[in-house]
């Protein structure tokens, strides 16, 4: 079985279960959160001038960061149960060469992910765009804009869904890894901030944000490579886990 077919196969294991409707559910609540921020929300003076801008409204409708951390969530949850259900067994038993198998399925996830982060992002903006015309303001967003929140949020979805498969992979328990991502995106990183003050330009959130257009602490290029690296490491290390240990 050559690498195309075994990321097809892959996928079609992903998408066979009910875990991409939860998550569609998930990024459904957050679209509508934003709706509601734009209905009901104001400002400490009471007006709304967070969508008064064109940089505003991409600020708001940008979802890379988030993309990040929900695809987190979903590498690391669909690596881990096929440990915890056995699901792993016979895919080894038919791909011997554990790291085409293990590369496949990352593959496979970080397809996942980038889309988790395209469709959020657009839920997202088409309720915001619905919410506007109940406040004084039009939507403002350019084109550019919007493709480039779209993409952002795509390759931040990818980065973060390798992410979670690299603990997914080592950690091969479904809570241990949930919790292994939320020590990586949420906890180590301000952490990291509190012992130097440099590394907030380089925590996945910033970076993310960056790579949407709506933050300058680096270039956008060097932003893109660090999110690489931030997938990179615990992918890698998850890789060679597998390669080293027994798969039960």
């Amino acid at each position: 079985m050559n690498s195309a077919h075994l990321v097809r196969a892959e996928i079609r294991k992903l998408t066979s279960t009910r875990m991409p409707l939860a998550f569609f559910a998930v990024l459904t609540a957050i679209a509508v959160t934003n709706a509601a921020a734009v209905v009901f929300g104001t400002d400490m003076d009471g007006s709304k001038a967070f969508i008064a801008t064109g940089i505003d409204q991409q600020s708001l409708i940008a979802f890379a960061a988030n993309a990040l951390m929900i695809s987190g969530f979903f590498g690391a949850i669909a690596v881990a149960r096929e440990y915890g259900h056995n699901t792993v067994v016979p895919t080894y038993l038919a791909t011997p060469r554990r790291h085409r198998a293990v590369l496949a399925q990352f593959t496979a996830i970080a397809v996942g992910g980038a889309a988790l982060g395209f469709v959020g992002t657009a839920l997202t903006a088409v309720a915001v765009v619905a919410s506007l015309p109940t406040t004084e303001f039009g939507f403002m967003v350019s084109g550019s804009g919007v493709a480039r929140v779209l993409l952002a949020a795509s390759f931040s979805g990818a980065v973060g869904a390798v992410l979670g498969a690299g603990i997914g992979a080592l950690v091969r328990n479904t809570g241990g890894a949930v919790t292994g991502v939320v020590v990586a995106l949420i906890i180590a990183p301000p952490l990291a901030v509190q012992l130097a003050g440099g590394a907030a330009s380089w925590v996945p959130n910033t970076l993310a944000n960056v790579v949407s257009g709506v933050g300058a602490d680096v270039g956008s290029i060097a932003a893109l490579v660090v999110l690489c690296i931030w997938a990179a490491v615990p992918a890698t290390i998850g890789l060679i886990s597998v390669e080293r240990r027994d798969v039960v």
